[in-house]
């Protein structure tokens, strides 16, 4: 992935601006490139449209919202930053906050200062006043000592417009509200994503997110610097309510999900301090002797020391005297300070062998790669073997392995990008399997056939680097003469399982074709036949007995299988059982559905690179242990579970891997204690270290169901939401699943009117302050290639179906509304340094609309699985040449391959690849490359028009017609009036755990 930092100086290009800039567009304005952008989140609407009209699929035509009017009622959808500012006179009763309030400078990040410590069980109110959001929160004896305050609090969207934030939603008592004017519903006033990231991310340039002070964390989009104040940062942990109901029954009026989502490896930033490591030796680190829970920084200490009172069960262990220290008068440890357990959320353990399951050794990374037929033909062999050496050894790769021996040692020091203790080795198959012993003593690569494909060997040893730069480089033309076209993938993944199965270890596979040849050959199971009934669901799991076999076997063994599947003209690849053995590993599935060359090239190693450097664990088990009065219900992921209590069982694990945890009552929960969490997480490194990494979180627990709707994290509510749909794919029919996101969505919003908003009349939609966007996102999982109606190939809802269940909040948040920018009337300024801060000045993103787009303009659009660059068909000249270079002035004159910008002098190019590589940096496991989407030449303009999300298109509804269905479902669910739709049974036999999608069948 790039290296790019939005928070380090200098990190793009700089180009100077010229005096003044062509004019790209009709009519416009020196400096710009289209025409006159309007302040705040996109250019004007046109009046003329460049898709298929009304009644077309992909079309959303604003002037039909004046026929919605009547539908609406009195609805009063709150009014965005497109809204003049107008003081508010009375209390703001849903927002929380004072608009008045001044924001406190930012401090610099680091350790906490000397001596400064705040007890969180303080009196906030009079620190941040009695309207701020995290005012008048009741903390306990638990929560005392932390760090002092690392920057002002935050609340997206509650900032005042002076400052570039968004007006807060103030639903409005009066007929016809902000949302409503004549006779229109105004697309400005409902609830806007872009608005919400933008203006976060402008505000977290600046300042730190203090994990205790501040509760309600930064949206899951949003790149920001995390304080660790004892409480874990929400890139390891987020929980669906941060202030939680004191019982079961409570939690029922809400509708809302009470679980967490949990990233144990995430991805910290620049500027953030790395997760600490302690060795306590042999004797381990401390825990709980009756829960097991781990030190964390809210066990307290009694009996001057000697006694440990844990923070789950309660319960008062001894002391080890090795780990004995006294306390001060406040009962706080002497060296609390010094004691990175006591004072961090997140924390590494080294674990002693007692917690070993085999030795630990270095991460064995193992290479099966398809030189079928198809591999060959289509270039996919090439690229993979480009991105396996990008991988290894980077820009190193051509360097002669004498030069960099600086060992007297057997194995020469090479300058690769994995860990001196990690091993490889390499394996080819088709019909056969091909093992290469790359010793380092070799003068080349050695060969050895293996036609037995019941019983094969793989030789692992020292390698070296001239060795496997000559044989990936010969790869290609070693096999371009055999092309055997029916490859036999499940005896290559038996004899690399073997192989592994000792020290455990990671595969890296490629494959082109469906693997119809030797033991577990598949066949084409999609045959258009069961779309759209009730068997469709077989489709979505693998019925081979053999495969499910492996996949348990490359767990036992604590191996983790990652493929890269590219489908040979579009074709089957039966990705629901190839996929099952890399979704029970722990692994991933990288899919490409048309995969092209070279356009797809690019893409495809930085890929296999990132999947090589990230932070990666193996033989992995994971625990999450929660208070007195909580229990585990479910677990929404890709892991092996063999029993419901068992610990979840990894083959491996990575910093893009995410899990949704939820719970339910066993008791009624003390609102004057506080409800904790604990993820432990035991692993092998792949430097070869066992250990075991804690991510500790804490929520407040309250009466009020005021106050649990002030604490909302909305992106962690969507995702566990989606983790759970995805989840029952297998189980109910895709009509069901719809029908139940649709109820589950209306209850939420029903369950705040009743909790939090009864005084509003009926006919207003009142949204909750952290949920306004909630319904757009539930919008964008209908529309997903997972959920939507209509005919999808099952390859590609099954590969979304095993995304959703593992994908982390920040890419479920861009995959279900993506960023778009234009290009073409950027400032001068923006997607460049900002001269006194540093910081790349980032153009807001505009709504996902037809509406948004004008005549002859070029679009950035990005998802986090590919970023399209949409190219009207009137687009100037000019701009195509500052773009693309001379000479490309027309539509046609582009290569249809692009998959990059060539770097150019000229100041439109410099932004765009300045904007490009930010938006890496903030991105997940997929590489992001170009595809152009050239209007009335490509087919990726097809892909374009689905993303535009809040418009009519992949078999559902606008935004503004779903809002005036949920505005309707919730006015009868008030009046008692309310019928569940048919076939609502998604959550079946969860209640208690969701308290949403299994309550939507048998009402």
């Amino acid at each position: 992935m790039a290296s790019y930092n939005p928070y380090q100086q200098n990190a793009y290009q700089q180009v100077p601006p010229p005096q003044q800039q062509p004019q790209y567009g009709h009519n416009g304005p020196p400096n710009q490139y289209g025409g006159t952008p309007q302040p705040g989140y996109g250019p004007p609407q046109q009046d003329h449209g460049y898709f298929p009209q009304p009644g077309q699929a992909g079309v959303h035509n604003d002037g039909s919202m004046a026929g919605l009017t009547g539908q609406m009622g009195d609805m009063g959808l709150g009014g965005d930053a497109a809204a003049p500012y107008r003081p508010n006179k009375k209390k703001n009763r849903h927002a929380y906050h004072n608009l008045d309030q001044p924001t406190a400078p930012p401090q610099a990040f680091g350790t906490p200062p000397p001596g400064q410590y705040s007890h969180i069980n303080a009196d906030t109110s009079q620190q941040y006043g009695s309207d701020h959001p995290y005012a008048g929160q009741q903390v306990t004896h638990a929560m005392n000592q932390f760090p002092a305050p690392a920057s002002a609090p935050f609340s997206p969207g509650l900032q005042a417009p002076t400052q570039g934030f968004r007006q807060p939603s103030q639903p409005s008592p009066a007929t016809g509200g902000p949302g409503v004017s004549q006779g229109k519903v105004d697309p400005e006033q409902i609830p806007s994503i872009p608005r919400l990231r933008d203006s976060a991310s402008q505000y977290y340039l600046d300042h730190v997110y203090p994990t205790m002070e501040q509760h309600l964390p930064p949206p899951a989009a949003v790149p920001f610097v995390a304080h660790d104040q004892g409480n874990s940062s929400s890139k390891f942990a987020r929980l669906t309510l941060n202030n939680i109901p004191s019982t079961q029954e409570a939690l029922t009026t809400t509708a809302l999900p009470l679980g967490i989502v949990l990233q144990p490896l995430a991805q910290l930033q620049e500027g953030e301090q790395a997760v600490p490591v302690l060795d306590f030796g042999d004797v381990g680190p401390p825990r709980c002797r009756r829960c097991r829970t781990y030190i964390n920084p809210f066990m307290t200490f009694r009996s001057g020391g000697n006694k440990l009172v844990c923070n789950m069960c309660t319960f008062p262990n001894d002391v080890p005297p090795e780990y004995f220290a006294p306390t001060d008068p406040s009962g706080v440890r002497v060296d609390r300070a010094q004691r990175p357990e006591l004072t961090t959320g997140t924390v590494e353990f080294m674990v002693p062998k007692e917690y070993w399951a085999k030795e630990p050794v270095g991460l064995h990374w193992l290479f099966l790669i398809d030189v079928g037929q198809e591999a060959i033909n289509r270039g996919f062999l090439q690229a993979f073997c480009e991105g396996v050496l990008l991988a290894l050894y980077g820009d190193h790769q051509h360097e002669d392995e004498a030069d960099s021996e600086q060992t007297n040692g057997d194995i020469p020091e090479v300058p690769r990008r994995i860990p001196l203790g990690s091993k490889v080795a390499f394996v080819a198959f088709d019909r056969s399997m091909y093992f290469f012993n790359c010793n380092a003593k070799l003068d080349q690569a050695q060969m050895l056939v293996m036609p037995d494909l019941d019983e094969p060997f793989v030789p692992l040893g020292s390698e070296g680097l001239s060795i496997i730069v000559g044989l990936l480089q010969r790869l290609p033309s070693l096999f371009s003469r055999i092309k055997a076209p029916e490859p036999a993938l499940l005896p290559a993944l038996k004899a690399t399982q073997e192989a592994l199965a000792l020290t455990g270890g990671k595969i890296i596979c490629s494959l082109s074709a469906l693997p119809t040849s030797g033991p577990g050959r598949l066949f084409l199971r999609d045959k258009n036949d069961l779309h759209g009934i009730e068997t469709e669901r077989k489709l979505f799991q693998t019925e081979h007995a053999e495969w499910r076999t492996m996949a348990s076997k490359m767990v036992a063994s604590g191996i983790g299988v990652d493929f890269f599947l590219a489908a040979a003209s579009g074709g089957y690849m039966d990705i629901a059982t190839i996929g099952h053995v890399s979704a029970v590993s722990g692994g991933e599935t990288f899919f490409y559905p048309v995969f092209t060359a070279p356009r797809d090239v690019q893409r495809l190693t930085k890929e296999v690179e990132r999947t090589v450097t990230r932070e990666t664990g193996y033989q992995a088990l994971m625990k999450v242990r929660c208070s007195n009065g909580l229990q585990v219900s479910s677990y929404h992921g890709n892991f092996l579970q063999h029993n419901f209590g068992a610990d979840l069982e990894l083959g491996s694990v990575d910093a893009d891997k995410a899990l949704g945890v939820m719970f339910s009552y066993d008791g009624r929960l003390d609102s004057k204690l506080d409800a904790h969490f604990q993820c432990a997480l035991l692993y092998t490194t792949t430097s070869g270290e066992r250990r075991v990494r804690c991510t500790n979180t804490v929520a407040s627990v309250s009466e009020s169901m005021t106050e649990v709707m002030r604490f909302l994290d909305q992106d962690a509510i969507v995702s566990m939401i989606a983790k759970e749909a995805a989840t029952r794919m297998t189980e109910r029919t895709l009509k069901d699943i719809r029908n139940a996101l649709t109820e589950k969505t209306i209850d939420i919003l029903a369950g705040h009117r009743k909790t939090g908003s009864g005084s509003h009349p009926p006919g207003q939609l009142v949204l909750p302050e952290n949920l306004k966007e909630f319904s757009m996102y539930t919008l964008g999982l209908l529309k997903s290639r997972a959920f939507k109606a209509g005919h999808e190939p099952s390859d590609r809802r099954t590969h979304t179906m095993r995304f959703l269940k593992s994908a982390s909040p920040l890419e479920l948040s861009l995959f279900l509304y993506p960023r778009i920018v234009a290009l073409h009337t950027l400032p001068d300024s923006s997607c460049f340094a900002d001269p006194e801060t540093g910081h790349l000045i980032v153009p807001p993103c505009l709504r996902a609309s037809f509406g948004r787009i004008e005549e002859g303009g070029a679009y950035l659009v990005d998802d986090g699985q590919i970023c399209l660059l949409w190219l009207h068909e009137h687009v100037s000249p000019n701009l195509l040449e500052d773009l693309f270079g001379a000479g490309n002035n027309s539509l046609a004159d582009l290569d249809h391959n692009l998959s990059s910008l060539p770097v150019l002098e000229t100041h439109l190019n410099a932004q765009a690849r300045n904007l490009i590589a930010y938006w890496s940096s903030v991105r997940g496991s997929k590489a992001l490359t170009l595809q152009l989407a050239r209007q009335g030449l490509d087919g990726a303009e097809y892909e374009f028009a689905r993303l535009l999300v809040e418009d009519r298109n992949n078999e559902a509804q606008s935004y503004v017609d779903w809002l005036v269905h949920l505005h309707r479902g919730i006015q009868l669910e008030l009046s008692g009036q309310r019928k569940k739709e048919e076939g609502e049974g998604v959550g079946a036999g969860l209640e208690g755990a969701m308290a949403g999608l299994s309550n939507l069948i048998g009402r």
